[in-house]
């Protein structure tokens, strides 16, 4: 289908878009041994672009620094060499060590990082979640299109959409957890990315991603409601499935942005008919 035009009016969402950025601090470049290909493919190529939605939303906030280098969506205690994956990666999701010959910064240059690129983001994030003015948050990525090894989908081909708000496969709260977001929420969006998308995939929720550190920090804090959103790079991008490799396709990106924010309203207007949010 083609994607609804629809009115220009600022809507009552708070856009996260945490791993769009690829810089690398002068600090740390001595040590670092990714290459520019692998930052790109790394990162969620291209989601500062396909999530621009700065003029239709109240608050918007998205970085330039790589998620290889500080990892926004991760808690701020899990560090290297306990959390390889964690705040201040030690290698990839394929296994290949971030920083040359396996060395890490030091603790110092780590506070560093983080003091300068990770609280300051969750920093504003508190402060753009105005709850006179701020009814949904949502946190923006891409993933790959298969699950890469050691992640519980290794292998495996990913939904289309993924839509996580800490519950299970209906939304529902999980026993001995909070749901980020009313479960009739997080199934109406997916139907509405569903009609948007046609039968060109499938949208699931909770799966493989039930929503990170961004989305479960904030809605416990301030308790305004969190979805996150992950879309399939395969919509956009060429080289599937290979690691260090990203070949944006512009055209695509920006026809997939404009359906995501084609759904987004749709979920959004008719909820808004129909409930006080």
């Amino acid at each position: 289908p083609v994607p609804t035009i629809r009115l220009m009016r600022r809507y009552p969402f708070l856009i996260s878009v945490p791993h769009g950025g690829t810089r690398v601090p002068e600090e740390i470049l001595d040590l670092f041994a990714l290459t520019e290909s692998d930052l790109m493919y790394y990162s969620d190529p291209g989601t500062r672009a396909l999530y621009q939605f700065q003029d239709r939303v109240i608050s918007y906030l998205d970085s330039d620094i790589s998620r290889m280098v500080v990892d926004l969506n991760r808690p701020p205690y899990h560090l290297p060499p306990r959390h390889p994956d964690g705040v201040v990666k030690q290698k990839t999701v394929h296994g290949t060590p971030v920083y040359r010959s396996g060395i890490l910064p030091d603790i110092r240059v780590i506070h560093r990082l983080l003091m300068d690129y990770y609280f300051p983001y969750h920093a504003e994030i508190d402060l753009l979640l105005d709850p006179g003015r701020i009814a949904l948050a949502m946190d923006c990525h891409s993933m790959l299109p298969e699950g890469p090894p050691a992640h519980r989908d290794a292998g495996k081909e990913r939904p289309l959409i993924c839509l996580g708000n800490n519950g299970d496969g209906r939304g529902e709260q999980r026993p001995g957890s909070l749901s980020t977001c009313p479960s009739p929420w997080i199934r109406a969006l997916g139907t509405a990315f569903r009609e948007e998308f046609g039968m060109s995939g499938e949208v699931a929720i909770n799966r493989p991603f039930s929503g990170g550190f961004i989305t479960n920090a904030h809605f416990w804090h301030k308790g305004i409601p969190w979805i996150q959103i992950e879309v399939n790079r395969s919509l956009y991008e060429g080289s599937r499935g290979m690691p260090g490799r990203t070949s944006i396709d512009d055209d695509a990106l920006r026809s997939t942005g404009k359906r995501i924010w084609s759904a987004i309203c749709s979920f959004w207007d008719q909820l808004d008919s129909t409930e006080s949010p």
